[in-house]
């Protein structure tokens, strides 16, 4: 990925390096963006809101590190549900190594998941930036 300076370890880590790449494909970023309840009732935080500046185009981010074995996993089926209730478009980027064979596959059929790797074209794709990146 563009300008990783070095190995994500946690949520927070994830959260800049996708608020990096964001700005680096010209868009805007904002962490750790309020927006209304969660579908049990606590305020919603979206780790990482994106926006075209142009077409205004926004997407919010959550972003899930598992290092080892560990309860990231049993928060990601409620994750899922609650980003259906969002105003605006929303996906899952997840990495590292915690993450079970079993859980990636889930992550990746509810078609609302992407591997931090894949985050640079998957971003040009959802934009409609350079594909030549």
């Amino acid at each position: 990925m563009p300008g990783r300076g070095r190995a994500v370890q946690s949520g927070q880590d994830m959260e800049f390096e996708v608020m990096q790449l964001a700005e680096a494909l010209g868009l805007e970023a904002r962490r750790q963006f309020r927006v209304g309840r969660r579908i049990w009732g606590a305020v919603r935080v979206i780790d990482v809101v994106v926006r075209h500046p142009d077409t205004r185009q926004t997407l919010g981010i959550e972003c899930k590190y598992q290092g080892s074995t560990g309860s990231a996993e049993e928060k990601i089926p409620s994750t899922v549900l609650d980003i259906e209730a969002w105003p605006i478009a929303g996906i899952i980027v997840f990495a590292g190594e915690g993450f079970s064979g079993n859980m990636r596959s889930y992550l990746y059929s509810t078609g609302k998941a992407v591997d931090l790797e894949d985050l640079d074209m998957w971003l040009r794709l959802f934009f409609g930036l350079d594909l030549e990146g």
